[in-house]
């Protein structure tokens, strides 16, 4: 499988590549493909030797770390002489003054709305359709599929009338403690109303009013019996529909036929920890399914019962406001775009010294010059703005480095200077440790931050390693550091000045299938100062929604600024084991897990090119996975393997063990390739093993480099 490539000045660009961007991404703006690749050859030229210079930079770090660690080794570790020598080498900056971010232009979503947030592969068109239409989700259906309400029919595709009830109920107990009724329960009501810019609920012959009557907003239909009431809570919509002919209603005297939750609030489309992009064939899919929303024309058919289906975007929902004005409300969700980080190249445009082009780069310009098409037509961003998070990024320098990519990716393409916002992904420690002057660097783009437990562990772990044997996964979240990253991240932030201007985001509820867990676990998000939270699916999302009707977060976030600040002592406390007589059947149970989990994303990653999906975990326990997963088991066993808590050959025979059960829980696929038929000739399974045995020289731990590779390996073979 060789690239084509097409010479451009000083470039060798993927024809692919080149066709995708002369021919439908600069189709209908003002920049011609020449302009363009003189820039783009200008600019990655000027750029890319900068890029090695900071990755370098993050090799001798950790060289001179893994160097005071050795000649330490025996010694107590004090955390001043530690904190001095991280001082002394540049990992830690000095501190400067108090300031507040300046980024102007930020849509609502961003700023004032608070609510859940999707991660969705934007290499399947399918899925991105569906986060984006994520905005509004049936909360009746949400409830009804979920373990929320308990009955027997759960899992059966026959209507179960008595569930049914069960939903209608969940919802009504809702709206009378969020949205209550003056004088009477929303299980009582018999019709709804609206008369002189109120909405009336009727019991009998008596008439209500919602204790708030400002939380009614508007209608659709006749108002004396209108088709759907819109209610306001939190800056967050429900629409209540009725129907009485609709199956649903048949024993709602309301003649309520469901409950539609404004839900997804903001989405990030995803070119990065979920997707299996290595070269110009995957790139060109990622960015065509960006253009296409971008552009607003994205499509795609696929079957589903024997029918054949299309999914498109979802257009704005109109109403009546309560004024007898028209009523729009945004149909979709505010749309971000993940770029890869600094670390990757990519084989889909060659430099003149041969050598491939930073993927962060090429991602910069192709993303923002795709965006360029909604600039026209604001259905995403009406504020004009385009949002950008950047991963992975290590301290204040290379943040800095984003903001000079982005300055000259707008002046490439006739942007203002900082229409291209910046999301700040805190998942590095040396980000942690420097989140204030990251933000700094950034104050005039930053739009959000976010915390990120799986990578940030992974390393931490990577990091530390010299330092000692890691505690075991489970006890990471219990441990003095993770408390204080998570609360370091958001005391900077809202002393930074994001309360009211930008998002302070928590991460994933990775298990789809438990909804009933994440209502009572993932309500800390926003105890804890988060105005955005990730979810897994359309069906999360609706239902996290109705945590932040229960918190007004912006009133939780004033009583956070006053509280004690995390202190960096309890951020550098590494987590290593205080004892390490483990019994054998703890190390074997503790490999095994993280070797099951590493084999059931490998597999699916390197020989169906699926980047992200629901992998079953040793307990068959669906978990949504992706490469920080990943990052996170290979360094915890590639630290025990250092430290001599177990040995390379009891891992081998416990990842051959752990492949035959991934292969019989995917027996089902017919796409699937056993590991066990052939150990030595599964791509897969080797990959597996080396991320593990190799994982100690992995640069910071990451994964991408060998999956590429093998990935690309496996492409080979295939075609």
């Amino acid at each position: 499988m060789k690239e084509e490539y097409v010479n451009i000045n000083n470039l060798k660009v993927s024809k692919k590549i080149l066709e995708f961007v002369n021919n439908e991404l600069l189709t209908g703006t003002e920049i011609s493909s020449e302009n363009f690749w003189n820039y783009f050859d200008k600019t990655v030229h000027e750029l890319a030797p900068k890029n090695k210079e900071l990755l370098k930079i993050r090799e001798d770090l950790q060289k001179k770390i893994d160097k005071w660690h050795i000649e330490n080794k025996g010694n107590k570790l004090k955390l001043e002489n530690y904190k001095k020598f991280l001082k002394e080498i540049g990992y830690l900056k000095n501190i400067g003054s108090d300031f507040k971010i300046e980024t102007s232009n930020i849509d609502d979503e961003i700023s004032n709305i608070a609510g859940p947030q999707l991660v969705v592969p934007i290499m399947n068109a399918r899925y991105a359709l569906n986060a984006a239409n994520a905005r509004w989700v049936s909360l009746y259906d949400s409830l009804y599929g979920t373990d929320i309400i308990e009955s027997e029919e759960g899992g059966s595709e026959r209507y179960d009338p008595n569930r049914g009830q069960e939903v209608i109920k969940y919802v009504r107990e809702f709206f009378d403690k969020f949205i209550p009724i003056n004088g009477t329960s929303w299980k009582n009501i018999a019709s709804l109303k609206v008369v002189n810019k109120d909405l009336l609920i009727l019991k009998g012959d008596t008439e209500y009013k919602l204790k708030d009557t400002g939380k009614f907003i508007g209608h659709r239909g006749d108002a004396n019996k209108p088709e759907a009431i819109v209610l306001k809570n939190n800056k967050l919509h429900f629409e209540i529909i009725i129907n009485p002919r609709a199956f649903s209603a048949a024993h709602d005297i309301a003649g309520i036929s469901d409950v539609i939750a404004e839900s997804a609030i903001s989405t990030i489309c995803d070119n990065e920890d979920s997707v299996a992009a290595v070269d110009a064939e995957d790139k060109v899919n990622c960015y065509k399914n960006w253009l296409g929303l971008m552009k607003g024309d994205l499509k795609v058919q696929f079957e589903k019962k024997g029918k054949i289906l299309e999914r498109k975007l979802n257009p704005d929902r109109s109403y009546i406001s309560r004024e007898g004005k028209g009523l729009k409300l945004r149909g979709r969700s505010l749309l971000l775009i993940r770029n890869v980080g600094h670390l990757m190249t990519n084989s889909s445009i060659l430099l003149k010294d041969g050598s491939e082009v930073p993927e962060g780069i090429m991602d910069a310009f192709i993303t923002t010059a795709a965006a360029l098409h909604d600039l026209k037509r604001k259905k995403n961003s009406k504020s004009g703005s385009i949002y950008i998070v950047k991963p992975k990024m290590h301290g204040p320098d290379e943040t800095a480095f984003t903001d000079l990519i982005f300055t000259k990716v707008e002046e490439a393409l006739g942007l203002e200077k900082y229409t291209c916002k910046i999301g700040i992904m805190d998942e590095e420690r040396r980000t942690s440790a420097n989140l204030k002057e990251c933000i700094r660097s950034l104050k005039n783009r930053v739009f959000f931050i976010n915390t990120g437990f799986l990578d940030r562990t992974g390393d931490e772990m990577h990091t530390s390693m010299e330092a000692g044997p890691m505690i075991k996964k489970g006890d990471m979240k219990s441990s003095k550091w993770i408390s204080a990253y998570e609360n370091n991240n958001v005391d900077i932030g809202l002393n930074c000045g994001f309360s009211g201007k930008a998002q302070i985001g928590k991460g994933m509820w990775a298990a789809p299938d438990m909804m009933k867990q994440m209502m009572i676990e993932k309500v800390g998000h926003l105890k804890a100062g988060a105005n955005c939270a990730w979810v897994p699916s359309p069906t999360a999302a609706s239902l996290h929604a109705l945590h932040y009707h229960q918190i007004d977060i912006f009133n939780e976030q004033k009583k956070i600024l006053n509280r004690e600040k995390a202190k960096l002592d309890d951020l550098l406390t590494m987590p290593i084991a205080d004892r390490t007589n483990w019994s054998v059947d703890e190390i074997n149970s503790e490999i095994s897990n993280s070797a099951q989990t590493i084999l059931g994303y490998v597999v699916r990653w390197i020989d169906q090119g699926i980047g992200c999906s629901k992998v079953p975990d040793i307990n068959n326990i669906g978990l949504m996975e992706d490469r920080a997963t990943l990052r996170i088991s290979s360094q915890h066993i590639a630290n025990w393997i250092y430290h001599g808590i177990t040995t390379k050959i009891q891992v081998t025979e416990i990842m051959k063990e752990m492949a035959k059960i991934v292969d019989e829980q995917n027996k089902s696929d017919k796409n699937y390739s056993n590991m066990s038929d052939n150990f030595d000739s599964s791509i897969a399974f080797q990959t597996a093993c080396d991320l593990v045995f190799t994982g100690k020289q992995q640069p910071s731990g990451y994964t991408e480099p060998l999956l590429h590779l093998n990935r690309l390996k496996k492409k080979y073979i295939k075609n």
